[in-house]
């Protein structure tokens, strides 16, 4: 971070606007044009300066390109902290950006409402596919608890939600965590589970697009990895989890609720359902396989369909345990 080019970023109205709306929220171009009632491309090179002078930055997902406040570690964290503190005294003492920003935050409130608008139309569209599909097997309430039951009281830390779907695990597990992952392959989803979860803090949660057999994370980067009703997707549930490990710390863990093994057939066509569940023993093979230690599992049993409940910690690398 330069401090001329910081400087200089905050020497314009609309870009200490656009830091302002960062800190609610993570938005598009198109968004962010749209609160401001500016055209998109000259919002792009207001963004642009943002981003070259590493206040903000830039996530493409898919066609769109998303905004947000910058997450530098060490000194310059240290100067974004401090900064979002002027911008909230700047606006105090400045009633003509005070009135901007009230605008600015009304309109916001009009992008929120849309993207709620657009997961209930896509919830609209698929209601009667995953109500068919929780007939089969225990409450999602029941499922949750069940879950937490199966974490305990260790600390989630950095959780990485694998196919977050409506974002409903990363909404649930968020107060839990020192930061969350939300990860779909699916375009669509993530617009669902952004809706959901775009009430948490902006530098708590990110979502992002990719795909389970080559996630786009450093090794080690998670203390908590989860898959919530999605390794049954996996062509190959072994690449999938070996990925899984490779992103997940020595000493973290990796939880997996699924289905036990079952006979609906119909599943693989109507749901797209590439594994038919698992029975305890694959699950053990494939976790040891990938590198983890299993823990005893649990199951809810009270529908056709068994759901079951796997918890594993990620062991050290084998030659750092040779090593020790």
């Amino acid at each position: 971070m330069r401090t001329e080019a910081t400087f200089r970023a905050l020497a314009d109205l609309t870009r200490i606007r656009i830091l302002r709306l960062l800190v609610s929220m993570e938005l598009a171009v198109g968004e962010l044009a749209q609160v401001l009632g500016q055209s998109q491309p000259r919002v792009s090179r207001h963004v642009a300066i943002l981003c070259e002078s590493g206040l903000a930055e830039r996530r493409k997902e898919g066609s769109w390109v998303f905004l947000r406040l910058s997450r530098a570690e060490g000194p310059g964290g240290e100067v974004l902290t401090a900064l979002s503190s002027l911008l909230h005294h700047m606006v105090e003492a400045d009633p003509e950006l005070a009135q901007a920003c009230a605008q600015d935050r009304r309109r916001l409130g009009e992008i929120r409402e849309a993207r709620e608008a657009q997961a209930q139309d896509y919830f609209a569209a698929n209601a009667h596919d995953w109500d068919e599909l929780r007939q089969l097997h225990s409450s999602d309430e029941k499922v949750e608890a069940a879950l937490d039951r199966a974490l305990g009281s260790r600390e989630l830390g950095r959780l990485l939600d694998v196919g977050t779907g409506t974002g409903r695990m990363a909404e649930l597990f968020a107060g839990r965590t020192e930061r969350v992952v939300a990860l779909d392959k699916s375009l669509a989803m993530l617009r669902v589970a952004r809706a959901k979860l775009q009430n948490l803090p902006t530098d708590h949660v990110d979502l992002v697009q990719g795909d389970f057999v080559d996630l786009p994370f450093d090794a080690g980067e998670f203390d908590t990895v989860l898959f919530h009703q999605v390794l049954h997707f996996a062509q190959s549930p072994a690449a999938v989890l070996s990925e899984a490990a490779r992103v997940t710390r020595s000493g973290g863990a990796v939880a997996i609720v699924d289905f036990a093994a079952h006979s609906r057939e119909d599943l693989r066509e109507k749901h797209a359902h590439a594994r038919l569940g698992f029975t305890d023993e694959q699950m053990h093979e494939l976790l040891v396989a990938a590198g983890f230690s299993p823990a005893a599992p649990a199951a809810l049993d009270d529908g056709e369909l068994t759901v079951k409940i796997w918890v594993a910690e990620r062991l050290a690398p084998r030659d750092e345990r040779m090593a020790s």
